[in-house]
């Protein structure tokens, strides 16, 4: 399959220079999104994952392009997943905090999303699965440009024992509850059905497919066809589901004969809850090991170290990426949006700052990051920033707030072990001064005595 991939790719490079029919002209790509919850950088075999098996997604790099710096834009569900639908670092947006089952608010009906701007340009939408950006009436995904919807509005955690909350869990579908409790033993397969017959229905218009699995998030869940079937465990076999979807959605779209012009990116919205707190242990129904790994990076989910925001980045087009490739460039989830709406031939909002970049020229050629800066905050703090080689963070640290520098070059020392400000004074201050100019534009929280 590699080879026909590889062949089909030379074949269209040297056709670059012929001039394209009226039916590649018009015929805008269709999009598909899948977003994993709380995986981490380590949790899949192409990622260095030891004992659990991800074929599919295996496949999906090797015949794609597999990314080493692709960051979430936070380390949390919330701000992540405003950031990935508005292009934007959800200080923006103000959706800095994860909301809960009772929170009112939600999404900003001033956001253009992704599902509107590429709906404005003809495209079908849908989103299926974890939503947590509103769960109350005017932020429901349909009132955000998504046609459907078919999933749960927040964490498959936010019942009771674990959140104190009286609104039971319950799957929804567009804006109608329709499942109370739960059956999250099927809920991967059920989303991955609902994706299916989406792509089916496609009908040869142009579509956007959100896929928002809500596992790995504990509480953990799969069905009995997957249970006790891989050598990792729970969460193991929770993985190898989620890898089953994506050979189930890949599928979907080669017998619709869709798959050369459709985009799948596999992704994650931060890094793996390793430091639950100890609500989640009441009643024994959650185990400290029930969460994934980072791998060799440190830190976890609600962290601004690497393994709490660099998440595995798939991407797959066969019309346009070669297979093969693994860039270690810098990019991040923000930049799907722009990237999206540059395919769909859409225009990127104007009239707001726009942090995501078009990364379509890396993902075909390893070519380099359009990105000078990241940006790591959580909540609405800036802690830290990277460049191409450097990252410093500063912090406070213990009860008494003093002020932690440190600098890692990412390039010798991603896993950063070795702090080595006091050595590169110049490097400190260049951070620092961009740190300070970005949260003067964004307001931003700095270290208190930074």
């Amino acid at each position: 399959m590699r080879l026909v991939r590889l062949a089909f790719f030379l074949t269209f490079t040297l056709c670059v220079g012929c001039a394209p029919s009226l039916e590649q002209e018009t015929v805008p790509p269709n999009f598909v999104l899948i977003f994993a919850d709380d995986l981490g950088y380590g949790d899949l075999s192409s990622y260095g994952h030891p004992t659990i098996r991800t074929p599919n997604l295996d496949r999906m790099a090797a015949e794609g392009i597999r990314l080493t710096s692709f960051y979430a834009a936070a380390p949390a569900c919330t701000p992540s997943r405003a950031a990935l639908l508005t292009g934007r670092y959800a200080i923006r947006s103000g959706l800095v905090e994860v909301l809960g089952p009772d929170t009112e608010g939600g999404i900003p009906a001033s956001e253009i999303t992704l599902a509107e701007a590429l709906k404005a340009r003809g495209y079908r939408t849908a989103a299926i699965g974890k939503w947590h950006l509103g769960s109350q009436g005017g932020y429901f995904p349909t009132e955000h440009g998504f046609d459907s919807y078919f999933g749960l509005l927040y964490s498959n955690d936010m019942m009771r024992p674990w959140v104190d909350t009286d609104r039971p869990l319950q799957l929804w579908r567009d804006t109608e509850p329709i499942e109370h409790p739960v059956q999250q033993n099927t809920l991967t397969e059920r989303y991955t059905e609902e994706a299916e017959r989406f792509i089916r229905a496609s009908a040869g218009e142009p579509f956007f497919l959100y896929l928002a699995h809500s596992m790995p998030h504990v509480p953990l869940h799969t069905s009995e066809r997957f249970r006790g079937t891989s050598r990792a465990g729970l969460y193991g076999d929770v993985i190898e589901t989620i890898d089953w979807s994506t050979g189930r959605i890949l599928q979907a779209l080669r017998e619709a004969g869709l798959e050369e012009n459709t985009l799948v990116v596999f992704t994650s919205d931060n890094g793996p809850w390793m430091y639950m707190p100890d609500r989640m242990f009441r009643e024994g129904l959650i185990q400290p090991w029930d969460a994934g790994t980072a791998g060799p990076l440190r830190g976890a989910k609600a962290t601004t170290y690497e393994g709490g925001m660099r998440v595995p980045c798939i991407v797959y087009w066969p019309a346009r990426i070669p297979p093969g490739q693994v860039t270690l460039e810098l990019a991040s989830t923000m930049d799907l949006y722009t990237t999206f709406l540059l395919l769909a031939g859409a225009d990127v909002p104007g009239d707001r700052p726009v942090d995501g970049k078009d990364i379509m020229p890396m993902l075909e050629s390893e070519g380099t990051s359009p990105h000078e800066y990241f940006y790591y905050m959580y909540p609405a703090r800036l802690e830290a920033l990277r460049d191409a080689t450097w990252k410093l963070r500063i912090t406070a640290s213990g009860e008494g707030g003093a002020v932690v520098t440190e600098l890692f070059n990412l390039s010798v020392d991603p896993y950063e072990r070795f702090n080595v400000a006091d050595d590169n004074p110049d490097v400190v201050a260049r951070l620092r001064a961009e740190m300070e100019r970005f949260a003067a534009e964004t307001g931003a929280v700095l270290t208190p005595g930074h």
